[in-house]
């Protein structure tokens, strides 16, 4: 199992024990708004996106990772990499609860996922989709040195989404 530490958080894979709470985090509107569709999920729906993050470790060799403080245990939200099905390429996502936002877990997360998918899984470029206006996402973005390439709009919704991109051989940390 892959895990990886930084000074406040453990990213690790899924266990049986994230269910609840990553259910109760997935069910605020305001988490979900910029995720996916942009609506909150029920139980049985967190317990379809746990499973396809463990079969996306099975077969990619990398998946979203659970993101658990360090200090407390709690499980604060979800980091990770998929191969994107809206562009071309690694795509990297967040989101955490919202009693843990602004205090740079989902930057210091971010940054050692982008070192995990170069040093560990070799990947040399990787992409982030985010809505216009989503400055908190926008902002992690900037902190990990990824650049604005391009704006769609989401096929299936219609919403626009902006490619950050980020040339991990360039990458410093």
């Amino acid at each position: 199992m892959t895990e990886i530490q930084t000074p406040r958080l453990l990213l690790r894979q899924w266990s049986d024990d994230d269910l609840v709470p990553l259910s109760e985090i997935q069910a605020d509107s305001e988490v979900m708004r910029r995720v996916g569709d942009g609506g909150p999920r029920d139980l049985e729906r967190t317990a379809e996106d746990i499973e396809r993050w463990e079969e996306d470790w099975d077969e990619e060799g990398f998946g979203p990772f659970a993101v658990e403080l360090l200090a407390s245990g709690e499980l604060a939200g979800v980091v990770g990499l998929s191969v994107s099905e809206l562009q071309p390429g690694i795509e990297i996502n967040w989101w955490l609860g919202r009693q843990f936002w602004g205090q740079g877990y989902a930057s210091e997360a971010a940054q050692a996922t982008l070192e995990f998918a170069l040093q560990d899984r070799g990947v040399d470029r990787v992409i982030a989709l985010i809505r216009p206006g989503d400055t908190a996402s926008e902002n992690v973005a900037r902190k990990l040195g990824m650049t604005e390439e391009t704006e769609f709009p989401h096929p299936v919704h219609g919403f626009p989404l902006r490619v950050h991109a980020i040339d991990l051989t360039e990458y410093e940390g």
